[in-house]
């Protein structure tokens, strides 16, 4: 998952004047930061003197500082997709929230409170300020009061956090939005044994039934951002998944292929396969009889796709052995596919924009 550990200094005062001096963002994916923002922000308004005193940062340090609305593009980019960490993350959402609606913006994300995980995971604390909860957890500190000093201190609380509670996406809120669907426990155990990897995700509801497949670049964060979104569709899904399984694929084109099967094969309520009744013109390969090869589920093993008399036959997966059989044998392995235009031109699209690892051309 992506998490944007945040951390802002403001001008103080009343909560509805109140503005940013000063913010801090890391991009962390649960193992190490991959991308920052960190910038003094012109207010447009005074400080309030306690604050100066607080943090050290005075009207006059921000005058040349960019202005809010020059850096929230940017802030809204590195946030895309994550969750907010803060910190007594009300505050801090809060106030970017009013920054975004000054310009007009409807800024939501999901979000984590720090001060609340800390109070579940460690428990009997006599203070949970960050500075208490640094010193007695050790966490080393440096530039305290400050948005970027609060912010790293912050992505090592949420460290350990992570460590003692790996997943935690019943946890995260949207604050202004109603809560997230309860996720059962074997479906958050099944979630954080995904793997970070390419490949296929399955869903299945309580009778088994297949009702939604995705392809993902990422199939872990695929199912996490799932169970982030908050539509109708989306909390509808949520309530009827019992099981979740994937497959690791590494091919892309295979993955499309397969993907396309098995929504027209199963016709899963959640993900159908909208094409199935469209006509298209029939396109012709560049060959009658051809296999295309591609990466498979690991290193060693190749995905084939069989064309036979302009046909898509059949899809499957072999080792590096396959080289050395009869094209008949090959095709008693496969998975029979429907040669159906719309997957045809699935199939066609791919080969004119991407290159395969290799294509055997088959005498007629």
């Amino acid at each position: 998952m992506k998490y944007a550990v945040i951390d802002l200094e403001t001008t103080g005062g009343k909560p509805a004047d109140e503005a940013i001096t000063e913010i801090a963002i890391y991009i962390f994916d649960g193992n190490e930061i991959t991308d920052q923002l960190i910038s003094l922000v012109n207010p447009e308004r005074p400080i309030h003197w306690y604050v100066q005193k607080l943090t050290g940062i005075n009207n006059k340090m921000l005058r040349r500082a960019p202005k809010f609305y020059e850096i929230a593009k940017q802030v809204i980019e590195m946030t895309q997709d994550a969750v907010i960490v803060a910190h007594n993350a009300a505050f801090d959402y809060r106030v970017l929230k009013k920054e975004f609606e000054r310009l007009g913006y409807k800024y939501e994300r999901p979000t984590l409170c720090t001060v609340k995980l800390s109070k579940e995971i460690f428990p009997r604390q006599n203070s949970y300020s960050l500075g208490k909860l640094c010193e007695t957890l050790h966490i080393p500190v440096s530039n305290r009061h400050r948005a970027s000093g609060d912010a790293l201190a912050t992505v090592e609380l949420f460290k350990m956090i992570l460590n003692k509670q790996r997943n935690l996406l019943d946890r995260i809120e949207m604050p202004g939005i109603k809560p997230l669907v309860k996720i059962q426990k074997n479906i958050i155990r099944t979630i954080d044994a995904l793997p970070p990897k390419k490949g296929l995700v399955y869903f299945y509801n309580k009778y088994d039934q297949l009702i939604a497949v995705h392809r993902a670049k990422n199939i872990k964060q695929k199912v996490n951002n799932l169970y982030l979104k908050d539509t109708p569709l989306a909390r509808d899904l949520q309530q009827q998944i019992n099981k979740i399984d994937y497959e690791i694929i590494q091919g892309n084109l295979i993955s499309r292929v397969m993907t396309w099967h098995y929504r027209y094969k199963e016709n899963p309520s959640f993900s159908p396969c909208t094409k199935k009744n469209l006509q298209h013109t029939p396109h012709r390969f560049s060959n009658n009889n051809m296999m295309l090869i591609d990466k498979g589920h690991h290193t060693g093993e190749k995905s084939i796709i069989y064309i036979e008399n302009q046909k898509l036959i059949g899809y499957g997966f072999y080792d590096l052995e396959w080289q050395n059989q009869d094209p008949e044998v090959i095709k008693k392995r496969l998975t029979k596919l429907e040669d159906h235009p719309a997957l045809r031109q699935i199939v066609q699209n791919y080969l004119d924009k991407h290159k395969l690892e290799n294509i055997i051309r088959l005498a007629d």
